[in-house]
C-alpha cells in the first residue's frame, strides 16, 4: 500500500461499558464513512480508567481474549471492512491480568495482540496492581493494511520499544493511551511541560525511525470514585505524525473527536534514504543498553 487512511477515536468514557462501546462504534462508523482503512481506539476504551485506585473488586472487569468484547469488535470490523486496534483488560487466568491491545482484520478475525510491556506505578496510575507485564515482546502485527507496531501508553516514553518495532518491520507505530493531569496538579507551567514532553517524545520516535506515529488518548474528567471531585483530567490531544515528526492531524485537549489523516507510506522510503539513521547505527557499541544502569 502506498497510502493509508487512519481514524482515531478520542472519546470520553463513562462507568457504563455498553455506552462506552456504543460511543466507540459510532466513532468507527464515522471514520469508516470518511474512508478510514485502519481505526485506533484509546487505551481501555470500554471502561473508566480504573487504575486511579487499588481495588481488588475491579479485577472483575477483566475478560478473556477471545471473549465477549473481542467477539463484538470482530463483528464491527467485518461489518465496516476496516482494521481495528482496540485496548482491553485481559484475564489470562486467575491472578494473571494484562493490559492488552487486540488487532482485528477486515474479516473480523483477530490478527494478533500485544501485551503492555512497561507498567507504571505512580499516583493516579496504579497499574502494577492490576497488570502483569507483557510477555509477547515487541513484534509488529501483520495485517492487510501493513505491519502495525502496536504499543500502549507508558510504552511511548521508551525509545527502545519504538526502535525494536521499527527494526522488526513496523510500517507505523500506534499508541492507545490514557494520560492526563491529576487533581493534585495545580502548577500550570509544570502541566504544560508534561504535555509538551508527551508530544515531543512520540514525534521523536517517528523521526528516529522514519515511520509515522498515531496516538489516541482519552479526554474528559474521570473521578477517582463516583461522586468524588478528585480524579484525572485526561488531556486528549490525540495526533497523527508523519515520518519526520510533522503533524498530519491533531485533536484538542477537551473534546471527543474522530481524527482522520491519510499517510503516504511510500514517503517513508524517501525519508529513510535522506536520514539513514538505521544504516548508521553502531550496533557493535550498544552493549550497555542491556544494563539497568552503568556504574562509573
Amino acid at each position: 500500500m502506498n497510502e493509508l487512511t487512519i481514524g482515531l477515536i478520542q472519546q470520553q468514557c463513562t462507568n457504563e461499558r455498553e455506552q462506552n462501546l456504543e460511543t466507540s462504534v459510532a466513532g468507527m462508523k464515522k471514520a469508516a464513512a470518511l474512508g478510514a482503512q485502519l481505526v485506533l481506539l484509546q487505551e481501555l476504551h470500554s471502561h473508566l480508567y480504573f487504575c486511579q485506585t487499588e481495588n481488588a473488586r475491579l479485577w472483575d472487569l477483566a475478560e478473556p481474549i477471545p471473549g465477549p468484547t473481542t467477539e463484538f469488535l470482530g463483528k464491527i470490523a467485518k461489518e465496516l471492512g476496516i482494521v481495528i486496534v482496540s485496548s482491553l483488560f485481559e484475564r489470562r487466568t486467575a491472578g494473571i491480568y494484562h493490559n492488552t491491545a487486540v488487532v482485528f482484520e477486515k474479516n473480523g478475525k483477530i490478527a494478533g495482540k500485544y501485551r503492555k510491556m512497561h507498567i507504571p506505578d505512580d499516583p493516579g496510575y496504579y497499574e502494577k496492581f492490576y497488570f502483569t507485564p507483557g510477555d509477547l515482546g515487541f513484534d509488529p502485527i501483520n495485517t492487510s493494511v501493513g505491519n502495525l507496531g502496536v504499543l500502549i501508553c507508558w510504552d511511548q516514553w521508551y525509545p527502545e520499544a519504538a526502535r525494536l518495532m521499527a527494526l522488526r518491520g513496523a510500517d507505523i507505530l500506534l499508541y492507545p493511551t490514557a494520560i492526563g493531569w491529576g487533581s493534585q496538579e495545580h502548577d500550570s507551567e509544570e502541566k504544560q511541560r508534561q504535555w509538551d514532553s508527551w508530544i515531543l517524545i512520540q514525534r521523536a520516535h517517528a523521526i528516529a525511525n522514519g515511520i509515522p506515529v498515531a496516538v489516541c488518548n482519552r479526554v474528559g474528567f474521570e473521578p477517582v470514585e463516583p461522586n468524588k471531585k478528585e480524579g484525572m483530567q485526561f488531556w486528549g490531544s490525540s495526533f497523527i505524525a508523519g515520518p519526520q515528526g510533522e503533524f498530519l492531524a491533531k485533536a484538542d485537549k477537551e473534546s471527543p473527536d474522530v481524527l482522520m489523516a491519510t499517510i503516504n507510506l511510500k514517503r517513508c522510503e524517501q525519508v529513510r534514504r535522506g536520514w539513514p539513521f538505521l544504516r548508521d547505527r553502531r550496533t557493535d557499541a550498544y552493549q550497555g543498553l542491556m544494563a539497568r544502569y552503568l556504574d562509573a
